[in-house]
């Protein structure tokens, strides 16, 4: 069974600087279970069917002008009918001024009532993107995240395969660390995946032979950010002889990483090879793919192997992460 995320109300109200008008109990001992957020129209039309008490319930001018038109008695069924359900809290937006008869009606139900001077549209769409990065599928990987050329790149490997070292030579040519040795992974989509490091061990990197260094304090705030998408991964490996390498690039790698697709590609590690170049010029390759662009489809047309056709591969690369 997936494991269920939550995120507090007094998280929201922080990051969202929404003014509390009612609440029945401390913010902190409040969860948010739910990205999914609802506009209660239909239901202080009466009808409740369907209705999940678990999202946030956003009223603007229309759900307010609503309530305003109908009688005295309509209006007491009407919240009574909704709030009854105890839904898990009530935003008003615009900064509109929130008439008694509803302040009253959420603390019969003991449901918080919330406001934010943000219009609706926009203020829906913030904590919708707000929800999804705090309650989405997440993984804890090994390895190391950059971004490379505005691309976001997981680099994975065995200990000492240099992961780290090549993160450092990235940050002095000018790219960006987002996490060293743990990698938060979240699914805010469907499509996307998107890194972070825990809280504890950002900006800190361990390089063998130097101890831990804090990349932020020795490169600049310049060096680090705090998340990326997880555009593509790399794999270091030892130099297998034995092994046939993918030389052209024609066939397409892929690993998955909950349940989305990513493109992968296997680097052996041989003395003198310089990493810290290969990477970079896979994330511009990657770039360019997305665009449209492949290099060895280029070559093959040029040497008249058109009816040569890329073929998929799906890797396993977590065996010993």
């Amino acid at each position: 069974m997936a494991e269920q995320y939550s995120v507090s109300l007094e998280k929201i109200i922080e990051k969202h600087d929404l003014e509390i008008v009612y609440i029945p109990k401390p913010a902190d001992q409040i969860d948010i279970l739910t990205n999914e957020v609802n506009r209660p129209g239909i239901q202080l039309a009466g009808y409740t069917g369907f209705f999940d008490s678990l999202r946030i319930q956003i009223l603007g001018w229309t759900e307010l002008g609503f309530l305003a038109e109908m009688s005295s008695e309509d209006r007491t069924k009407a919240l009574g009918y909704w709030l009854s359900l105890h839904p898990a809290a009530a935003v008003v937006t615009r900064g509109l001024e929130i008439p008694d008869y509803f302040v009253d009606a959420c603390k019969e139900y003991e449901v918080p009532l919330l406001r934010t001077d943000d219009e609706t549209s926009p203020f829906l769409a913030a904590l919708i993107d707000f929800l999804n990065r705090e309650l989405a599928p997440r993984i804890t990987r090994h390895g190391v995240l950059v971004e490379v050329y505005g691309e976001g790149v997981l680099i994975v490997g065995e200990s000492g395969a240099g992961k780290s070292e090549t993160a450092i030579e990235l940050i002095k040519r000018g790219h960006r660390l987002i996490a060293d040795d743990a990698v938060e992974i979240r699914k805010v989509s469907e499509s996307v995946l998107e890194g972070s490091s825990p809280s504890n061990i950002r900006h800190f990197i361990e390089l063998r032979g130097i101890g831990i260094i804090n990349a932020r304090r020795v490169f600049g705030m310049g060096a680090v950010k705090p998340q990326e998408k997880i555009d593509m991964v790399i794999q270091l490996e030892e130099w297998d002889s034995t092994k046939a390498y993918d030389r052209l690039g024609l066939d397409n790698e892929y690993t998955k990483i909950l349940d989305v697709k990513v493109p992968v590609i296997i680097v052996p590690i041989t003395p003198g090879r310089n990493l810290a170049v290969i990477v970079e010029t896979a994330a511009m390759n990657n770039r360019q793919k997305k665009m449209g662009y492949n290099g060895a489809k280029e070559l093959m047309h040029s040497l008249g192997m058109d009816d040569v056709e890329p073929n998929d591969k799906e890797l396993e690369i977590w065996n010993n992460s």
